[in-house]
């Protein structure tokens, strides 16, 4: 996948890190583009699995829905966007480090553009993402190492 790599270690076990990530519902608090996200279906997360989302590109809100397309916990997920102008791809990998007491996350992401996507992924998307992704990480970083009661 090109486009976009980050990694960040976080004091947390990669248990930890892995379900706070697969929570759609934690997206808006560490992701500053996601406005909302849930999960579609009811039941256990899994491959197949959908989540509708609403991220901030640009001036507008733009509701997505995401397929999980890897899971395997906690080590790896993946996502892929289905419909909308603009969808994205998401890899992640958690690491155990320090005999799994922290945890090395890395992101890849990466878009594709249709209808008006194809203008916004270039001029609005990817711009929005080169400065977002790494505060994103440093987010969920204070998010899990600093958890609000």
């Amino acid at each position: 996948m090109s486009g976009f790599r980050e990694t960040i270690v976080v004091d947390r076990s990669p248990e930890d890190v892995y379900a706070y990530l697969s929570d759609a519902s934690h997206l808006p608090e560490w992701q500053e583009s996601a406005v909302a996200a849930e999960q579609v279906e009811e039941g256990p997360l899994g491959v197949g699995s959908h989540m509708r989302v609403t991220r901030h590109i640009g001036r507008r809100d733009i509701p997505m829905t995401m397929e999980v397309t890897e899971y395997d916990p906690p080590r790896i997920w993946g996502l892929r966007g289905i419909d909308g102008p603009v969808r994205g791809h998401v890899h992640g990998e958690i690491d155990p480090l320090d005999e799994g007491r922290r945890s090395r996350v890395t992101l890849e992401v990466d878009f594709e553009g249709h209808g008006i996507g194809r203008l916004l992924v270039p001029l609005v998307v990817r711009p929005q993402v080169r400065k977002e992704l790494p505060r994103n990480e440093q987010h969920l970083k204070d998010r899990l190492e600093n958890p609000t009661p």
